[in-house]
């Protein structure tokens, strides 16, 4: 790395990208409303290969309790249904010709505790990849100390920079998480 430019642009660009995983992967946890990213993750047995559920038909939600795949080739209908039953997400799909209408149950008390524990796992892997980003930065800070390309006074203004960095990027994943709990909490 040539300057603390590069350096403190790496870690803003690493930081927020684990900001966004974060939110991608809570975007996966169910809140007790139907959502079209609840189907992100299935894949399904299409023409002999694995495809994502988005891309053999689209997805809705006709209501705040209900999701909707409206499959592009009717062939298709059994094994989306078979995918979706086999996601473990709870759901239970019905289909009608080539529209699959799928009831999202309200969650219960205990489901609701154990999506809120892995929400703060997912929380706690983004904060360890934020320290671990800081850790990069800062050891990126010494080198530039060593090779003598910053003074020491430098070296500690750096430092905090990227402290700072770190510590807005914590207290917004701690927000995301906060937002999420909620989220689950309701009924």
């Amino acid at each position: 790395m040539e300057d603390f430019n590069e350096v403190k642009s790496s870690a803003v660009t690493r930081m927020d990208k684990t900001i966004e995983t974060l939110k991608a992967d809570f975007g996966s946890l169910r809140a007790g409303r139907a959502h079209v990213s609840l189907l992100d993750g299935i894949m399904v047995e299409a023409y002999g290969s694995m495809t994502p559920i988005a891309q053999v038909g689209s997805i809705s939600t006709p209501d705040a309790r209900t999701l909707s795949v409206s499959v592009w080739d009717r062939g298709l209908t059994k094994a989306v249904e078979k995918a979706i039953m086999e996601a473990d997400l709870g759901l239970n799909p019905s289909s009608d010709g080539q529209l699959i209408r799928i009831p999202v149950p309200p969650l219960s008390e205990e489901r609701r505790k154990e999506l809120i524990k892995v929400a703060g796992k997912y929380a706690e892997n983004a904060k360890v990849a934020v320290r671990n980003i800081r850790r990069d930065s800062m050891d990126g800070i010494k080198k530039l100390k060593k090779d003598n390309l910053i003074s020491e006074d430098e070296e500690k203004r750096f430092e905090n920079e990227i402290q700072k960095l770190t510590d807005d990027a914590i207290k917004k994943i701690d927000d995301i998480l906060s937002q999420k709990e909620k989220d689950i909490l309701q009924v």
